[in-house]
């Protein structure tokens, strides 16, 4: 019997980064939350939005306008316990969210960190988004991480312990909390993943299904989200209180309906 060949191909630095950053974060006390929200309003406005500017509204950028303003109202949520075990509470809210990019003929999500969210009309969450995804230096390693994704695994794997120990540092390189994203690689349902960060959303697929609308079965749009929270920092009851506040905002489609006003 003939046996077919084999290919071997050496494992890329990214995927190296990859595989340590996983590693580490699965060693965190988290904890899953899985929420359908309605987005039907939302999605509605952005359509009106694109019709009166001819311009689509990024939805990431809905849900990290959103995201921002519940976590303004629930500053906890984006806390971090340090090397002393001091709760470390940071004021702004910087987001880290994945981009998908076009790099070497593959699309791929590279990191980015919109600064002061919390801060920022959704006008110009939108537009930094756009610019990062046509920016061929945004998330480009630097020599030193290319360096660094070069030494032993036990030594790379020690900056993703930053969280833990230098929450501070760890908010210059990466941000304060995570939105990731299965949904913009075609994925429908729910996605699960282990986190660094004390908060982190993971979006999921858009469903059309059977809503209750004033007593009326009518088809709505509904949102697979993963809420992710470091339960050695933040408890049940607050993290609830916290997905509440987040939901109203998103089903209310609130920012959408202002943006719209001002174009």
């Amino acid at each position: 019997m003939t046996e077919h060949g084999e290919t071997l191909e050496a494992g890329s630095l990214q995927r190296r980064g990859t595989v340590d950053y996983m590693r580490m974060a699965g060693r965190r006390s988290i904890v899953h939350g899985l929420v359908e929200v309605d987005v039907t309003e939302a999605k509605r406005h952005i359509r009106d939005r694109k019709s009166n500017t001819g311009e689509r509204l990024s939805f990431t950028a809905f849900l990290v306008w959103c995201l921002a303003r519940s976590i303004d109202a629930h500053p906890h949520v984006q806390a971090y316990r340090d090397w002393r075990g001091r709760t470390v509470q940071f004021d702004d809210v910087d987001v880290n969210v994945l981009v998908e990019r076009q790099i070497d003929g593959e699309r791929i999500g590279v990191p980015h960190v919109i600064r002061a969210a919390d801060r920022r009309s959704l006008q110009s969450i939108h537009d930094e988004i756009r610019a990062a995804q046509t920016d061929p230096t945004d998330g480009r390693r630097t020599r030193m991480a290319s360096l660094g994704l070069r030494l032993p695994g036990p030594i790379r794997r020690q900056l993703w312990r930053l969280p833990q120990l230098f929450p501070r540092r760890w908010k210059r390189i990466a941000g304060t909390v995570a939105v990731t994203s299965v949904g913009m690689f075609g994925t429908g349902g729910w996605g699960i993943s282990p986190t660094n960060y004390t908060l982190q959303l993971t979006v999921g697929g858009i469903e059309r299904k059977p809503g209750i609308v004033d007593d009326e079965i009518v088809p709505r749009e509904f949102l697979s989200l993963t809420v992710t929270f470091d339960h050695d920092v933040v408890d049940g009851a607050p993290a609830a209180r916290f997905v509440r506040h987040l939901t109203e905002r998103i089903e209310a489609a609130d920012g959408i309906e202002t943006e719209l006003e001002s174009s």
